[in-house]
């Protein structure tokens, strides 16, 4: 059983846990008229959750907004959702091939699942709709190989593509009971903290438990992110048939904060502990 808390259809990005830079990264891409974006994570990492957020931004009445999903979690005011019903013969590729002649300007594809879909959706976003969409990677630089992988070609993915958004959700410490405490430089070494020998050692928190968190020390969760934008270098990698672990280190030297460096920020801001960002990131 999967159950919804629709409340989460009318966030704003900015409930999202994003860091100034990222989210500015990040909207750079959204607020273009045309090109794709892609956010990548697990299954329960929240990425349709970030996608309706974004479209709650982006929707206005002047711009028209479709949206093919399986199934359609939260309805929007405003938006014209389509439901994927493959039995009907009405799959994401077959949708997504329909609503392009109602010349949509912002497309939401729920999940590329296949060759088709991302052909379509690559396609689509080279002739001027702004494409958003979700694909099971674990990172962003993977998103690039993955659609190569898919059979796209590589010169229409580095042209296709504008952002790559990896997220994660780890829990939040409860405000009410988490404490504060100094870890040893041992204990910061060993999981990698970025920590200067020599300099002051940070006050971190961790989860006690009380009453208001059912004794779990935790209430509540918040997102850790890797925007990776695609820029000209990267474009050339892609071309190029480049490793994800090349393109991520051209993309970390842009200026891309990995995951790991997001929970890490995420942890000396007392948002979650040590012990969270290592549960769900490598």
């Amino acid at each position: 059983m999967r159950i919804l808390d629709n409340s989460t259809a009318s966030l704003d990005l900015s409930d999202l846990g994003f860091s100034a830079d990222n989210y500015e990264r990040f909207s750079r891409s959204f607020t273009k008229p045309y090109g794709m974006i892609l956010v990548t994570g697990p299954t329960g990492s929240g990425k349709s959750t970030t996608l309706y957020a974004t479209l709650n931004i982006v929707s206005r009445p002047e711009v028209n907004v479709i949206t093919v999903e399986d199934p359609v979690e939260y309805r929007l005011p405003g938006i014209n959702q389509v439901q994927v019903n493959a039995k009907a013969g009405l799959t994401f590729a077959a949708a997504l091939r329909s609503i392009l002649r109602s010349d949509p300007d912002v497309v939401l594809l729920g999940e590329i699942r296949d060759h088709e879909t991302a052909q379509i959706a690559v396609e689509a976003s080279l002739t001027g709709h702004l494409v958003l969409s979700t694909l099971h990677t674990n990172d962003a630089p993977s998103a690039v190989t993955r659609l190569t992988e898919m059979g796209i070609e590589p010169f229409l993915v580095g042209s296709a593509l504008d952002a790559v958004l990896a997220q994660r959700l780890t829990r939040r410490l409860c405000s009410r009971c988490k404490a504060a405490f100094t870890p040893t430089p041992a204990d910061l070494t060993r999981v990698g903290f970025p920590w200067v020998d020599g300099t002051a050692l940070p006050e971190l928190f961790r989860p006690v438990g009380c009453p208001s968190c059912a004794r779990t020390g935790y209430k509540g969760r918040v997102a850790l992110h890797e925007v990776m934008t695609v820029s000209e270098s990267i474009e050339r990698l892609t071309v190029a048939r480049a490793s994800s672990a090349a393109i991520g280190e051209v993309a970390r030297a842009e200026g891309m904060r990995t995951l790991r460096h997001d929970g890490w920020l995420k942890v000396l801001d007392g948002v979650t502990s040590i012990e969270e960002v290592l549960r769900v990131v490598v």
